[in-house]
């Protein structure tokens, strides 16, 4: 059942342990009783395999093709909640890994193309190509699922499946000349969120499949690429294309800042902070995640912009002012984990802040999950919770997540406060 209120998060919560324990539980209770029950088993393809995901407000099925990404997606998220320690007792553990078995079994059957040696981007429910994109996400979000089958199940062929995905989602998105340009050489541009995936994609499969040098070597390299050449900290931002050289386009593509993009990339780099004990990596992806706040977060009205121009001049997107769902979902995480990190007080205070500006415009108390997009003043434009784009994914992964910095925070943070 949906949770009949929406909840509010204070600063002051988390100074003790006792507040930080009920800020876990609060995201305990919105990832099992409002958001998972929301999607299953609801949205399981009885039929054809897989998942149905385009849903409105009250689950209702709006459209039926699916989403080669949401495949993978949601069976990596349902493989995280059947491995994760709290719920190893949880009677709907063997569920969730059926339902992601069916769905990993619907991208071997359906979603490959294979003359291409790519992933389709969109299906019909049956499983009939419709579109194939010239970028190779649908490999990533795969990839992910692969790995985390692999872990569980001990399966040597979901394992060489996920690398092969991984490898082709570096060969593509990185070798010149494998991937069909979207910009001519007249104005060359790469993009931040090529390197961002790769980070996590490489994280994901080294959590699940053990340490690799390749996965090292993609980590270090997109890190590295992210702080020289789309990180300015002379104009205080995080660019989302740039000449290869890394200068600024001066034109409304290459002006173009997704403060989202870039927010959710600084939690990737802080996450590899972590792991790595590293602090240069922490204190760059906190200093990604300060300018893109203050570049994002509207001050009028509350919530992240979807896009701002680098020098402040109009944008030509027409949603720029809007409130999508994603990007408060990331910084959710980001934040969260700053603060996990640093134990400095701004951060916790945007936590509280994003969590509960979010829960003011995209919670639906009545049926449950968020709602995919707002206006800038938080008021639904759309009753739409799922789409090609939206699925469960972002929203369960911030949920899921905070509940575990907050369940290790009471363990071992103590001081930090």
């Amino acid at each position: 059942m949906p949770l009949s209120s929406k909840p509010e998060l204070s600063p002051s919560q988390f100074l003790q342990p006792a507040g930080r324990r009920r800020a876990a539980d609060t995201y305990r209770r919105l990832l099992l009783e409002d958001c998972l029950p929301f999607w299953f088993p609801r949205c399981l393809d009885q039929q054809h395999g897989g998942f149905l995901h385009c849903l409105d407000r009250d689950g209702t099925i709006v459209d039926s093709d699916k989403s080669v990404w949401a495949q993978g997606r949601m069976s990596w998220m349902l493989q995280v909640l059947a491995a994760t320690p709290q719920l190893q007792t949880d009677p709907r553990r063997d569920d969730w890994r059926r339902w992601a078995e069916s769905g990993l079994s619907f991208l071997r059957r359906h979603c490959f193309d294979e003359p291409a040696g790519q992933m389709y981007f969109h299906v019909t429910r049956e499983g009939r190509p419709i579109r194939r994109r010239r970028y190779v996400y649908s490999e990533a979000f795969a990839c992910i699922a692969f790995a985390a089958h692999a872990e569980w199940s001990r399966s040597e062929e979901s394992a060489q499946t996920a690398w092969d995905l991984f490898r082709t989602f570096t060969r593509v998105n990185f070798t010149p000349g494998a991937m069909p340009p979207k910009f001519t050489e007249t104005r060359p541009l790469i993009g931040l969120a090529p390197r961002m995936i790769a980070i996590v994609t490489a994280q994901e499969m080294r959590r699940r499949l053990g340490p690799h040098p390749l996965l090292h070597e993609w980590i270090d390299r997109c890190i590295h690429e992210i702080e020289t050449l789309f990180y300015r900290p002379d104009l205080d931002c995080v660019l989302e294309t740039v000449q290869p050289d890394g200068q600024i386009s001066d034109h409304f593509d290459g002006r173009l800042l997704n403060p989202g993009h870039a927010i959710e990339g600084a939690w990737f780099i802080l996450e590899e902070g972590r792991i790595r004990n590293d602090e240069r990596l922490i204190q760059l992806g906190c200093r990604m995640l300060d300018c893109m706040w203050q570049r994002g977060w509207d001050l009028q009205f509350g919530g992240l912009y979807y896009f701002r121009d680098v020098f402040g001049k109009p944008v030509q997107e027409y949603w720029h002012e809007m409130k999508f769902w994603w990007p408060h979902d990331e910084a959710l995480i980001a934040t969260l984990l700053a603060w996990r990190l640093t134990g400095q007080q701004r951060f916790l205070e945007r936590h509280c802040d994003v969590f509960n500006w979010a829960c003011s415009g995209f919670a639906d108390p009545e049926h449950g999950e968020w709602y995919g997009y707002l206006h800038r003043d938080g008021t639904p434009s759309s009753t739409l919770k799922g789409n090609l784009w939206k699925s469960f994914f972002h929203h369960p992964r911030a949920l899921w997540m905070c509940w575990q910095l907050l369940d290790e925070q009471n363990l071992d943070l103590e001081n930090h406060t």
